[in-house]
């Protein structure tokens, strides 16, 4: 049906932080990426986080909140025609991530709400969506699913890289022309958004000020890092609510917050034991790399430098859409999207679903 060339691929994601919905145009065969195109975001209002942070968890989502999700996304879409005079006959794929309201592989369960059969039709075009559930179906993680993306930006026979993703958690991909390992490592930003929701009504730590004035409590660091999660060896995923940290209100919210930037740079260190090799860049994105306390402490804590993706060209604000437009190309011509080596999956797989417009 769909022949290898250059297709323009539109992603959409909307992240685990819950912050809102970034949409990236590329150019792509599926293999390499041939050009950036434009980029948008849209936040969610707070009335709409509150929403969908109500149904994290759930298995069965009102209809009504997943049409509400579509019309958003269908609606920065149009903000994106709009700014860049583009039309929707330019674009021949869209790839809808949705966004994750429960992951559970252990259950072989993973659920991304977003009508893909509505988006295609709103905007007149193809879509690829449910990324995650043929991977979680044949038993494995369902994620990290943009390891392969990033393999695609890291020039062959480049030092071997790893490229960290502080979402609303942390996942890494390691790439060397021999290898590509990928899993999640722990808490991102999740737990210190919601810590600053609850405590100052705010969406997060700008810049790390609250945590940068805390001193890390140890003890409680300890119990965070006990998890058994930490025992377990890659591949390996997480849900965003695996960790539990609303029992610590005898911490100020400085110590709080210092002892969870603690919690997210010290399980990113710890995944080195399961490399084949030492990395020798240390790329950082998501929104974690905004962070200049969490940068920092990450820094120190590896004793070596790390820097945003921005230094070497790429948009750390576009990565992750900019990733599920490849995932879309990749789909449409059944190449595969996830590996034993970055979700566990017994042999490499494609998936997602194709709605056409």
């Amino acid at each position: 049906m769909f022949k290898r060339r250059i297709y323009t691929a539109l992603g959409l994601m909307s992240g685990t932080s819950l912050d809102g919905i970034d949409a990236a145009i590329i150019k792509t065969d599926g293999h390499t990426v041939k050009h950036f195109g434009a980029f948008e975001t849209k936040q969610f209002s707070d009335k709409f986080k509150n929403r969908l942070r109500a149904e994290l968890g759930n298995k069965k989502i009102p209809l009504a909140l997943q049409k509400d999700l579509t019309y958003l996304h269908a609606e920065l879409v149009e903000d994106l025609f709009s700014k860049y005079d583009l039309l929707s006959s330019e674009i021949d794929i869209i790839g809808f991530h949705g966004q994750t309201i429960h992951h559970n592989p252990k259950e072989h369960f993973t659920l991304q709400i977003g009508d893909g059969a509505l988006l295609a039709k709103l905007l007149g075009i193809s879509v690829v969506n449910n990324f995650r559930s043929a991977d979680v179906n044949a038993g494995g993680q369902g994620a990290p699913l943009t390891p392969i993306y990033h393999r695609a930006l890291v020039k062959k026979n480049s030092d071997p890289t790893m490229i960290v993703n502080i979402g609303g958690v942390t996942n890494i991909s390691f790439i060397s022309d021999a290898c590509l390992l990928a899993f999640d490592t722990g808490p991102g930003n999740a737990l210190i958004d919601d810590l600053i929701k609850r405590k100052l009504g705010k969406s997060f730590d700008a810049d790390g000020r609250v945590a940068r004035q805390g001193r890390v409590n140890k003890d409680v660091l300890t119990a965070l890092l006990d998890h058994s999660y930490f025992n377990e060896a890659p591949p390996k995923s997480l849900d965003r609510n695996e960790f539990n940290f609303s029992n610590n209100a005898k911490l100020s919210i400085q110590d709080s917050a210092a002892t969870l930037v603690a919690f997210t740079t010290k399980a990113i260190v710890r995944s080195l034991k399961y490399l084949p090799d030492s990395p020798k860049r240390w790329l950082v994105t998501g929104g974690g790399r905004h962070n200049s306390f969490m940068m920092d402490e990450l820094s120190r804590r590896l004793r070596t430098k790390v820097i945003p993706v921005e230094d070497v060209g790429w948009n750390g604000d576009a990565l992750e859409a900019q990733a599920f437009a490849f995932l879309a190309v990749r789909s449409i011509l059944n190449l595969p999207l996830s590996f034993p080596n970055t979700t566990g999956v017994v042999t490499e797989l494609s998936g997602g679903d194709f709605y056409s417009q």
